[in-house]
């Protein structure tokens, strides 16, 4: 062949991979496009970005500190801040958590107050939030009696099995917390947020100061984040809808935290490390509800300008997807993790997934194993979404993007928060 001859094949490959390219594009902006006109106009998107942002905060944060390593024919959890505490802020950017109960707070209490004002009584209401919540979970829980009692039945080592279920069923501790505080609500809506943080600083002060018993710090599992959820039920109050309230939380929180971590010995990372004698999150402390104060007052300074970037209908789309699965998200990333790390040892150790969290090696390894990670969840994602969607829910339009019906009055229902 010829060098003209090449050159019009290349020129008419390039020409063909742009055109591909541009379909795509289009198919993604209609799409987007689609979703978009399908969302009320007076829904507040910034919610649904935070709500996003804090599910997917997590999953990040456990995929990156949370290490299998393979170890004479066994699994064993290990993190990488136990090795290098240089990578401590990694903790402070994905630990969430805080941000989630903010949000929950503020969509608790206005969905309430929606519901009375319709005449939907509080068991409905409750009845509705929860099965929501915990529809998805019967899978998991199902899933992985069966996948433990495979695992036993053929020999594997019983640490083994313990390890990995604890990881697969960690996030259930934060349903039944986050359920507590909902079916709480109709007490919460007026509950200011100083009462239960005086709660957890004297918890703290009664376990550190004065040789309290250990397991008063349960009590802060309740208290500490209640703390971010009356947050919430004072947004929806319009207490905090000045900047000046966000700068408040902010700096006072962030404050508050390095002196816990300077002066008062609490851990710098806001999760648990193995090793440590304390940990910040199993159960909360004092530092943790402080750093949660901080996160609360940057999201709250950070919504008019999510209200700005939702405008754009291909991230708008991308935030409805994961506020449409956000549980099931929630619940399989840690068998996503388990999944891949079960899979490649097919092929021996691998960096990054079986190795030891102990150097900059394994990061960087880490991190090419995220997008693998990710394809792995999007497989539990496929088969189980249903579950979080209900009986029939393909074929239901999510409130989401759900458009409003006039009520019997003929007045429009306000677009709800789910």
């Amino acid at each position: 062949m010829t060098d003209v001859g090449v050159r019009g094949a290349r020129d008419v490959g390039v020409r063909g991979a742009r055109d591909a390219e541009r379909g795509v594009r289009t198919v993604v902006r209609r799409g987007a496009e689609r979703v978009a006109a399908a969302t009320p106009a007076d829904r507040d998107r910034a919610v649904d970005a935070l709500r996003a942002a804090a599910v997917l905060g997590v999953v990040l944060g456990h995929w990156l500190v949370t290490a299998l390593v393979a170890d004479s024919g066994t699994l064993r959890t290990a993190s990488p801040l136990q090795h290098m505490p240089w990578l401590t802020p990694v903790s402070w950017l994905f630990q969430t958590l805080a941000v989630f109960f903010l949000v929950g707070g503020h969509v608790a209490t206005r969905s309430l107050a929606s519901a009375r004002a319709r005449g939907v009584p509080y068991h409905r209401w409750l009845t509705a939030r929860l099965t929501r919540l915990f529809r998805p979970v019967a899978a998991v829980l199902v899933l992985w009696t069966v996948a433990a009692l495979a695992l036993l039945l053929s020999g594997a080592e019983f640490g083994t099995v313990r390890t990995l279920v604890k990881l697969a069923l960690s996030p259930l501790w934060f349903l039944v917390v986050f359920a507590a505080l909902t079916a709480a609500t109709p007490l919460l809506t007026r509950l200011n947020p100083l009462w239960p943080l005086a709660v957890v600083l004297h918890v703290d002060l009664l376990r550190f100061g004065l040789g309290g018993p250990s397991w008063l710090g349960w009590v802060n599992v309740a208290a500490g984040w209640l703390v971010p959820f009356t947050l919430g039920a004072a947004w929806t109050r319009g207490e905090l809808e000045r900047r000046r309230a966000g700068w408040v939380l902010l700096v006072g929180g962030a404050v508050a935290t390095a002196g816990l971590v300077a002066w008062a010995g609490y851990p710098a990372s806001m999760v648990g490390v193995p090793g440590e004698g304390m940990s910040n999150l199993d159960p909360p402390t004092l530092a943790v509800v402080t750093f949660g104060l901080a996160q609360c007052g940057l999201a709250l300074l950070l919504r008019e300008r999510l209200r700005q970037a939702m405008r754009r209908p291909v991230a708008w789309a991308a935030v409805a997807l994961v506020n449409l699965s956000a549980m099931t998200v929630f619940l399989w990333h840690q068998t996503a993790l388990m999944a891949t790390t079960a899979t490649g040892l097919l092929a021996g150790r691998l960096p990054g997934l079986h190795t030891s969290p102990d150097s900059l090696g394994w990061v960087g390894a880490r991190l090419l194993w995220l997008p693998v990670f990710a394809l792995a969840l999007a497989a539990c994602w496929a088969a189980f979404r249903s579950f979080e969607q209900g009986a029939g829910g393909r074929g239901r339009r999510s409130r989401v993007m759900r458009a409003h019906r006039p009520s019997d009055r003929g007045t429009a229902v306000k677009a709800r928060h789910v």
